[in-house]
């Protein structure tokens, strides 16, 4: 049987990853493998639109993940509606993979759509630890 909370969880953790290393791959092609092995001080070397947009991404995401994990773990504490917050779960989980190539292709209004959705499965996640 599958126990759905733990799947979204591990899920949200490798795109978390999935994050990481993609910011971590463009930044390191803009400033270089020695940088990347070093302090990491200011190199004076500008980011890329698309290292950039990988930088952003990952802050965008980790804002929210956060209120993810704190909601999801405590439906395991708290008598909540599971069915539901699982269901905001997926949406969140979704539109967040949806966000990260939006993002990094630069598409504008669609990517704040998507990122409304993400939002849209925090609430409803919120909305089960009342029913």
């Amino acid at each position: 049987m599958i126990n759905a909370p733990a799947t979204l969880l591990a899920l949200s953790v490798i795109m978390l990853m999935v994050h990481i290393f993609l910011q971590a791959f463009f930044v390191t092609k803009d400033k270089g493998r020695a940088w990347n092995a070093g302090p990491r001080d200011h190199s004076g070397i500008a980011l890329s639109p698309i290292a950039g947009r990988a930088v952003r991404a990952s802050a965008n995401f980790r804002e929210t993940y956060l209120a993810f994990l704190a909601l999801m773990l405590m439906s395991a504490f708290y008598p909540s509606d599971i069915i539901l917050t699982v269901f905001g779960g997926i949406i969140w989980l979704v539109a967040r993979m949806l966000y990260l190539p939006f993002y990094l292709l630069g598409i504008p209004y669609i990517r704040s759509i998507i990122w409304l959705f993400s939002i849209v499965g925090l609430a409803i996640m919120f909305a089960a630890l009342w029913r």
